[in-house]
């Protein structure tokens, strides 16, 4: 339920009072007072759009969102395809770092449906071929190899082509995508989404080597490419080595390769009953599909607790609205079979213990081990790299988990010519990740090829420019929306789970994207403070509906915080401060809880306060500079 005394000002008591009388009984030494803060550091109001910075490639959420509640699906999308290049594909698989950061979030039960939003972008958007960049008729003379065709390629890629790269992308399978189109099921993402974004890159001109997957990353560099690009991802699925795996390994998959071969159409069927172990999304969607080929008695056996899963929330919501189960803190001990065939599991029953730093281990309870009939196991407990490959004579180190040694901001390897990105970077992770990673990576090859330092990283473009439209208004719609987040429609189960590449979201249409969109509060308007014109009237403390402003005493920063109208807790999140006012006192406020309302700037009457749109373009290579 929406915390309605949020919103309400005339609720409260005389604010300026009670803060003045906390000062007066509670003395206190001061310390080393804060500086001002400097908000020409594009960090700093970057940090106060928390969806923005949490989202690994920076999606401007707030703007694309907007900019759907306008009806301007078109540029919506293109927002979206500067940062995550896959609208459609991440607005229905997404694993949503943005949402829990959401700061709707902090008055509400839920947050904004950012990922769901996004999708309507790509729904609605009509075509925009024309609106996407093309290679330039003369090449510049540079060949870049990258192995592997799915995200983190293919967003390397991206941003490379239209700089007049030679870009030649290696793939085992026949069709780009990677693990967007071998892994994730089609009732969750249709292939023609897939085909459509994708595309897009295809057009752009890189040389598509499919079914020409790389054994020697050696031979490949003696081919002559200035640098490699590997973004093969964690292509094995990890096996659990019990008494009767090989015995009964006709019915026992690996879960990855096993939703590849549903993709792919080379398994359509599986048995009655069935087994998923392990507990992140790749079980979710192991049994989600199991349910679509014939298993009706599909159950998912995990080894830690429900809220450890390392599933999304909304996957688990999804698998068990399809009635699927999901017993908990059962640890697999035995695959039981009669001469090879499979007839069920064994496992034991444990608890979680902690010590006295946190630290869980799982105890055995003594309990009697539980069994479970199954005719198919679907092996879903974690992936894996794998670099048979590449030699370990090449000048390209590994580390002790036999993975390559890589730079967490250049993306390359101990081999000058060779960068990594995406799982196969630093283990599994998801979609978003991948982009993130390509983009940063194809700024280092652009750097590189150029014989610039790969660490001189280019600064992000950033503005910020006043949404004032006379005395009190705004170019935005500053309205906090009351409303609860919206349901995506679904399709009913029983026709959902005949057909196992019928899309079960159907996904918002444009009146509940217009409601949904308005529930953003619009964090990239920011709150600005100019000094020198306030009056310390105290008309924005008295009109801030959640106590973020304060004007006190300059102090250090922990006690500082305690003395705040409502104490900041939140140390993630900076103060802003300004410089000293005429009495002597600062103003500070806490980005933390406000609700960019614009309540203060309305009231302030010497326009001290300014309600500004913060937009920040993360660089990407297309405007790396060279070094001074």
């Amino acid at each position: 339920m929406f915390r309605h005394d949020l919103l309400w000002p005339q609720r409260r008591v005389a604010v300026s009072d009670k803060v003045h009388a906390r000062e007066r009984i509670e003395p206190r030494e001061q310390e080393s007072d804060l500086e001002p803060t400097d908000i020409k550091n594009p960090d700093y109001f970057h940090k106060v759009v928390d969806c923005q910075w949490a989202c690994p490639a920076h999606t401007p959420v707030p703007e694309y969102i907007r900019l759907i509640a306008a009806g301007r699906y078109a540029d919506a999308f293109m927002i979206n395809w500067e940062s995550n290049v896959f609208p459609g594909i991440l607005g229905r698989t997404c694993d949503r770092p943005c949402e829990p950061a959401c700061r709707r979030g902090r008055v509400e039960e839920e947050p904004v449906a950012i990922c769901r939003l996004k999708r309507v972008a790509a729904d609605y958007k009509g075509d925009v071929s024309d609106r996407m960049p093309t290679a330039p008729p003369a090449r510049n003379g540079k060949k870049i190899a990258l192995i592997g065709a799915g995200p983190a390629s293919l967003t390397v890629a991206r941003d490379l082509a239209p700089l007049g790269y030679h870009l030649v992308i290696f793939d085992g399978d026949s069709r780009a995508g990677g693990m967007i189109r071998s892994q994730i099921p089609k009732f969750r993402l249709p292939e023609e989404v897939i085909d459509e974004e994708v595309g897009y890159i295809a057009a752009m001109g890189p040389q598509m080597r499919l079914g020409h997957p790389i054994d020697s990353l050696k031979g490949l560099l003696d081919e002559g490419y200035e640098a490699i690009f590997v973004g093969s991802g964690a292509p094995r699925g990890r096996n659990l080595d019990l008494p009767g795996r090989r015995e009964a390994a006709a019915n026992i998959h690996i879960g990855i390769d096993w939703l590849s071969s549903v993709s792919f159409g080379h398994i359509s069927k599986i048995g009655r009953r069935v087994i998923v172990l392990g507990g992140g999304n790749t079980a979710m969607d192991c049994c989600r599909s199991s349910r679509r080929l014939g298993g009706d008695d599909v159950k998912v056996i995990v080894r830690s607790g429900f809220e450890e899963m390392k599933a999304s929330p909304w996957e688990k919501e999804d698998a068990i609205g399809e009635g699927i189960p999901i017993l908990n803190f059962l640890v697999p001990k035995e695959f039981k079979h009669n001469n090879g065939k499979l007839y069920g599991m064994t496992f034991e029953k444990v608890e979680a213990e902690y010590d006295d730093r946190g630290r869980r281990r799982l105890v055995p309870t003594d309990e009697p081990d539980s069994f479970f009939e199954c005719d198919d196991v679907l092996v879903a407990v974690g992936q894996e790299n794998a670099f048979p490959w590449i030699e370990r004579d090449i000048g390209l180190s590994f580390n002790e988990w036999d993975m390559p040694v890589v730079d967490e901001i250049t993306f390359q390897s101990t081999e000058p010519r060779v960068f990594f990105g995406g799982d196969s970077a630093f283990g599994p992770k998801n979609i978003i990740w991948a982009v993130a990673h390509g983009h940063q990576a194809a700024i280092s090859i652009h750097q590189f090829c150029r014989g610039i330092d790969v660490n001189d990283r280019p600064p992000p473009m950033v503005t910020l420019a006043s949404q004032k439209m006379g005395i009190h208004e705004w170019s935005y719609d500053n309205g906090v929306s009351l409303d609860l987040r919206f349901k995506v429609p679904h399709r009913n189960k029983d026709v959902a789970l005949k057909d196992i590449r019928s899309e079960v979201e159907l996904g918002f249409d444009d009146k509940l994207a217009f409601a949904e969109a308005q529930r953003c509060l619009n964090c990239d308007v920011q709150t600005v403070f100019t000094d020198n014109l306030c009056i310390e009237c105290d008309a924005c403390v008295d009109i801030c509906p959640v106590d973020c402003i304060t004007f006190t005493d300059d102090g250090e920063e922990a006690e500082l915080r305690t003395r705040l109208m409502a104490p900041a807790r939140n140390k993630d999140q900076t103060l802003y401060v300004s410089g000293q006012l005429k009495t002597g006192r600062i103003m500070a406020k806490d980005e933390d809880v406000c609700l960019h309302c614009g309540l203060c700037a309305e009231r302030c009457p010497t326009g001290a306060w300014d309600m500004q749109r913060f937009l920040i373009d993360v660089a990407q290579a297309e405007n790396a500079c060279c070094s001074k």
